[in-house]
Protein backbone atom coordinates (compact mmCIF):
# COMPACT_ATOMS: atom_id res chain seq x y z
CA UNK A 1 0.00 0.00 0.00
CA UNK A 2 2.51 2.44 0.84
CA UNK A 3 4.41 1.47 -2.68
CA UNK A 4 0.95 2.16 -4.51
CA UNK A 5 0.29 6.18 -3.37
CA UNK A 6 -2.41 6.55 -6.24
CA UNK A 7 -4.65 3.88 -4.98
CA UNK A 8 -6.57 5.79 -2.65
CA UNK A 9 -7.27 8.44 -5.64
CA UNK A 10 -8.48 5.36 -8.20
CA UNK A 11 -11.13 4.36 -5.37
CA UNK A 12 -12.57 8.02 -4.97
CA UNK A 13 -13.02 9.01 -8.29
CA UNK A 14 -14.46 5.17 -9.25
CA UNK A 15 -16.97 6.07 -6.04
CA UNK A 16 -17.82 9.13 -7.62
CA UNK A 17 -18.78 7.81 -11.22
CA UNK A 18 -20.79 4.93 -9.30
CA UNK A 19 -23.05 8.16 -7.44
CA UNK A 20 -23.12 9.99 -11.09
CA UNK A 21 -24.33 7.04 -12.68
CA UNK A 22 -28.20 7.02 -11.53
CA UNK A 23 -28.30 10.34 -11.81
CA UNK A 24 -27.18 10.17 -15.83
CA UNK A 25 -30.28 7.01 -15.54
CA UNK A 26 -32.77 9.08 -13.79
CA UNK A 27 -32.36 11.95 -16.73
CA UNK A 28 -32.83 9.70 -19.45
CA UNK A 29 -36.15 7.89 -18.03
CA UNK A 30 -37.52 11.16 -17.08
CA UNK A 31 -36.81 12.15 -20.92
CA UNK A 32 -38.44 9.46 -22.23
CA UNK A 33 -41.50 9.20 -19.71
CA UNK A 34 -42.72 12.60 -22.40
CA UNK A 35 -46.10 12.16 -23.44
CA UNK A 36 -46.70 10.88 -26.59
CA UNK A 37 -48.77 12.13 -29.16
CA UNK A 38 -52.42 10.70 -29.14
CA UNK A 39 -54.84 9.12 -31.77
CA UNK A 40 -56.69 12.36 -31.60
CA UNK A 41 -54.33 14.25 -32.55
CA UNK A 42 -53.14 12.07 -35.26
CA UNK A 43 -56.54 11.87 -36.77
CA UNK A 44 -56.89 15.42 -36.98
CA UNK A 45 -53.37 16.33 -38.43
CA UNK A 46 -54.46 13.27 -40.82
CA UNK A 47 -57.52 15.44 -41.16
CA UNK A 48 -56.20 18.56 -42.33
CA UNK A 49 -53.32 17.03 -44.11
CA UNK A 50 -56.26 15.58 -46.28
CA UNK A 51 -57.77 19.24 -46.35
CA UNK A 52 -54.49 20.74 -47.38
CA UNK A 53 -53.91 18.13 -50.34
CA UNK A 54 -57.53 18.72 -52.06
CA UNK A 55 -56.70 22.61 -51.87
CA UNK A 56 -53.58 22.17 -53.57
CA UNK A 57 -55.48 19.48 -56.12
CA UNK A 58 -58.11 21.64 -56.94
CA UNK A 59 -56.31 24.98 -56.87
CA UNK A 60 -52.93 24.20 -58.71
CA UNK A 61 -53.70 26.32 -62.39
CA UNK A 62 -53.21 29.08 -60.50
CA UNK A 63 -49.68 28.12 -60.80
CA UNK A 64 -50.40 28.73 -64.96
CA UNK A 65 -50.67 32.09 -64.91
CA UNK A 66 -49.50 34.17 -67.12
CA UNK A 67 -49.57 37.84 -65.95
CA UNK A 68 -48.93 39.62 -69.30
CA UNK A 69 -51.88 38.12 -70.96
CA UNK A 70 -54.48 39.20 -68.36
CA UNK A 71 -53.00 42.52 -67.68
CA UNK A 72 -52.84 43.93 -71.62
CA UNK A 73 -50.38 46.09 -71.12
CA UNK A 74 -50.53 47.10 -75.13
CA UNK A 75 -54.27 47.85 -74.05
CA UNK A 76 -54.96 51.46 -76.09
CA UNK A 77 -55.77 54.44 -73.77
CA UNK A 78 -58.38 56.78 -73.68
CA UNK A 79 -56.47 59.48 -74.55
CA UNK A 80 -55.39 57.27 -78.01
CA UNK A 81 -58.99 56.59 -78.92
CA UNK A 82 -60.40 60.06 -78.47
CA UNK A 83 -57.93 61.53 -80.30
CA UNK A 84 -58.85 58.10 -83.01
CA UNK A 85 -62.85 59.55 -82.93
CA UNK A 86 -61.27 63.38 -83.54
CA UNK A 87 -59.35 62.44 -86.87
CA UNK A 88 -62.29 60.45 -87.42
CA UNK A 89 -64.87 62.89 -87.23
CA UNK A 90 -62.94 65.74 -88.79
CA UNK A 91 -62.41 63.00 -91.64
CA UNK A 92 -66.11 62.63 -92.23
CA UNK A 93 -67.05 66.07 -91.78
CA UNK A 94 -64.41 67.07 -94.62
CA UNK A 95 -66.02 64.49 -96.53
CA UNK A 96 -69.53 65.49 -96.17
CA UNK A 97 -68.67 69.20 -96.90
CA UNK A 98 -66.64 68.08 -100.11
CA UNK A 99 -70.11 66.08 -101.36
CA UNK A 100 -72.55 68.56 -100.61
CA UNK A 101 -70.39 71.31 -102.88
CA UNK A 102 -70.30 68.75 -105.69
CA UNK A 103 -74.08 68.04 -105.37
CA UNK A 104 -74.73 71.70 -105.35
CA UNK A 105 -73.05 72.40 -108.50
CA UNK A 106 -75.22 69.02 -110.09
CA UNK A 107 -78.19 71.16 -108.91
CA UNK A 108 -77.15 75.04 -110.48
CA UNK A 109 -76.32 76.66 -106.91
CA UNK A 110 -72.66 76.35 -107.88
CA UNK A 111 -70.41 77.01 -110.53
CA UNK A 112 -69.28 74.26 -112.69
CA UNK A 113 -65.75 74.29 -111.66
CA UNK A 114 -66.74 74.70 -108.20
CA UNK A 115 -68.18 71.65 -108.18
CA UNK A 116 -65.16 70.00 -109.77
CA UNK A 117 -63.28 70.58 -107.44
CA UNK A 118 -65.39 69.54 -104.84
CA UNK A 119 -65.17 66.17 -106.59
CA UNK A 120 -61.86 65.93 -106.86
CA UNK A 121 -61.51 66.59 -102.62
CA UNK A 122 -64.02 64.18 -102.12
CA UNK A 123 -62.27 61.65 -104.04
CA UNK A 124 -59.19 63.20 -101.97
CA UNK A 125 -60.43 62.74 -98.94
CA UNK A 126 -61.89 59.28 -99.44
CA UNK A 127 -58.78 58.11 -100.61
CA UNK A 128 -57.01 59.73 -97.61
CA UNK A 129 -59.40 56.96 -95.01
CA UNK A 130 -58.08 53.72 -96.90
CA UNK A 131 -55.48 52.06 -94.52
CA UNK A 132 -52.85 51.08 -97.26
CA UNK A 133 -52.80 54.82 -98.27
CA UNK A 134 -53.49 56.12 -94.62
CA UNK A 135 -50.19 54.49 -93.34
CA UNK A 136 -48.00 56.89 -95.97
CA UNK A 137 -48.73 59.96 -94.21
CA UNK A 138 -49.71 58.99 -90.57
CA UNK A 139 -48.09 56.48 -87.93
CA UNK A 140 -50.95 57.27 -85.49
CA UNK A 141 -54.17 54.96 -85.13
CA UNK A 142 -57.47 55.09 -86.82
CA UNK A 143 -60.29 54.82 -84.88
CA UNK A 144 -61.59 51.59 -86.26
CA UNK A 145 -57.99 50.23 -85.61
CA UNK A 146 -57.87 50.91 -81.91
CA UNK A 147 -61.51 49.42 -81.33
CA UNK A 148 -60.24 46.41 -83.38
CA UNK A 149 -56.84 45.89 -81.15
CA UNK A 150 -59.04 46.43 -77.86
CA UNK A 151 -61.58 44.13 -78.98
CA UNK A 152 -58.76 41.21 -80.01
CA UNK A 153 -57.09 41.81 -76.59
CA UNK A 154 -60.39 41.06 -74.67
CA UNK A 155 -60.98 38.22 -77.05
CA UNK A 156 -57.64 36.73 -75.96
CA UNK A 157 -58.22 37.61 -72.49
CA UNK A 158 -61.16 35.60 -72.66
CA UNK A 159 -60.31 32.18 -74.14
CA UNK A 160 -57.02 32.38 -71.57
CA UNK A 161 -59.45 32.92 -68.62
CA UNK A 162 -61.19 29.86 -70.21
CA UNK A 163 -58.34 27.66 -70.30
CA UNK A 164 -57.63 28.71 -66.78
CA UNK A 165 -60.86 27.96 -65.70
CA UNK A 166 -61.17 24.66 -67.36
CA UNK A 167 -64.37 22.62 -67.01
CA UNK A 168 -64.87 23.03 -62.54
CA UNK A 169 -64.34 26.38 -62.61
CA UNK A 170 -61.11 27.82 -60.80
CA UNK A 171 -61.25 30.66 -58.61
CA UNK A 172 -64.66 29.68 -56.84
CA UNK A 173 -62.82 26.43 -55.33
CA UNK A 174 -59.32 29.25 -54.88
CA UNK A 175 -61.86 30.79 -51.99
CA UNK A 176 -61.22 27.75 -49.72
CA UNK A 177 -57.41 29.16 -49.28
CA UNK A 178 -59.17 32.45 -48.03
CA UNK A 179 -57.76 31.20 -44.58
CA UNK A 180 -54.55 31.70 -45.98
CA UNK A 181 -55.02 35.23 -47.36
CA UNK A 182 -57.69 37.50 -46.05
CA UNK A 183 -57.63 39.61 -49.20
CA UNK A 184 -59.26 36.97 -51.09
CA UNK A 185 -62.63 37.24 -49.07
CA UNK A 186 -62.67 41.18 -50.08
CA UNK A 187 -66.70 41.75 -51.33
CA UNK A 188 -65.57 43.20 -54.76
CA UNK A 189 -64.62 39.43 -55.90
CA UNK A 190 -68.12 37.76 -55.44
CA UNK A 191 -69.84 38.46 -59.22
CA UNK A 192 -66.66 36.39 -60.07
CA UNK A 193 -66.76 34.02 -57.44
CA UNK A 194 -70.64 33.29 -57.83
CA UNK A 195 -70.22 33.36 -61.86
CA UNK A 196 -67.24 30.62 -61.85
CA UNK A 197 -68.91 28.49 -59.70
CA UNK A 198 -71.57 28.32 -62.90
CA UNK A 199 -68.81 28.14 -64.87
CA UNK A 200 -70.05 30.95 -67.01
CA UNK A 201 -66.97 33.57 -66.15
CA UNK A 202 -65.02 33.77 -68.99
CA UNK A 203 -67.62 34.69 -71.21
CA UNK A 204 -68.99 37.90 -69.05
CA UNK A 205 -65.68 39.01 -69.01
CA UNK A 206 -66.57 41.59 -71.30
CA UNK A 207 -64.72 44.95 -70.24
CA UNK A 208 -61.10 45.83 -68.94
CA UNK A 209 -62.21 46.35 -66.06
CA UNK A 210 -63.49 42.79 -65.46
CA UNK A 211 -60.51 41.21 -66.66
CA UNK A 212 -57.82 43.10 -64.13
CA UNK A 213 -60.63 42.48 -61.14
CA UNK A 214 -60.07 38.38 -62.30
CA UNK A 215 -56.08 38.85 -62.71
CA UNK A 216 -56.04 40.66 -59.02
CA UNK A 217 -58.09 37.48 -57.63
CA UNK A 218 -55.38 35.85 -59.22
CA UNK A 219 -52.13 37.30 -58.08
CA UNK A 220 -54.08 37.03 -54.23
CA UNK A 221 -54.75 33.24 -54.91
CA UNK A 222 -50.96 32.47 -55.61
CA UNK A 223 -50.15 34.09 -52.68
CA UNK A 224 -52.63 31.73 -50.65
CA UNK A 225 -51.29 29.23 -52.79
CA UNK A 226 -47.71 29.18 -51.72
CA UNK A 227 -48.77 29.34 -47.96
CA UNK A 228 -51.51 26.18 -48.48
CA UNK A 229 -48.17 24.35 -49.97
CA UNK A 230 -45.61 25.49 -47.54
CA UNK A 231 -48.04 24.45 -44.37
CA UNK A 232 -48.82 21.02 -46.47
CA UNK A 233 -44.80 20.25 -46.74
CA UNK A 234 -44.41 21.52 -42.37
CA UNK A 235 -47.79 19.31 -41.71
CA UNK A 236 -45.63 16.51 -43.53
CA UNK A 237 -42.36 17.04 -41.61
CA UNK A 238 -44.53 16.65 -38.50
CA UNK A 239 -46.06 13.97 -39.06
CA UNK A 240 -42.58 12.19 -40.54
CA UNK A 241 -41.14 13.31 -36.68
CA UNK A 242 -43.51 12.00 -35.44
CA UNK A 243 -43.86 8.60 -37.13
CA UNK A 244 -47.01 8.85 -38.27
CA UNK A 245 -46.83 7.43 -41.67
CA UNK A 246 -50.10 7.49 -42.48
CA UNK A 247 -50.03 11.40 -42.20
CA UNK A 248 -47.25 12.07 -44.37
CA UNK A 249 -47.85 12.49 -47.96
CA UNK A 250 -47.13 13.66 -51.38
CA UNK A 251 -49.77 16.22 -52.70
CA UNK A 252 -52.40 14.01 -55.36
CA UNK A 253 -51.74 14.17 -58.85
CA UNK A 254 -53.54 16.66 -61.57
CA UNK A 255 -56.76 15.30 -62.13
Amino acid sequence: MAGNPNAPVGLSEAAEALESAPAVEEEEETEEQEPAPSASEQAQAQFKQRELRLILRQCDRVLLLDFNRLAMSDWPDDYTLATARRNRDLWLFSAFTAAVVFVSGLTGFVPAWVAGTGFGAFMIILMLGIPAVRRLYTSSPSYLDVIMKRQRLLREARAYAAHLEGNEGLIWQCARMADFNIALKNARFSSLLRLSERRILPRHLTRREHVRLYLIYLLEAEKAYARVQAAFFEGNRRAIDQGWQGVAAEPEPRA
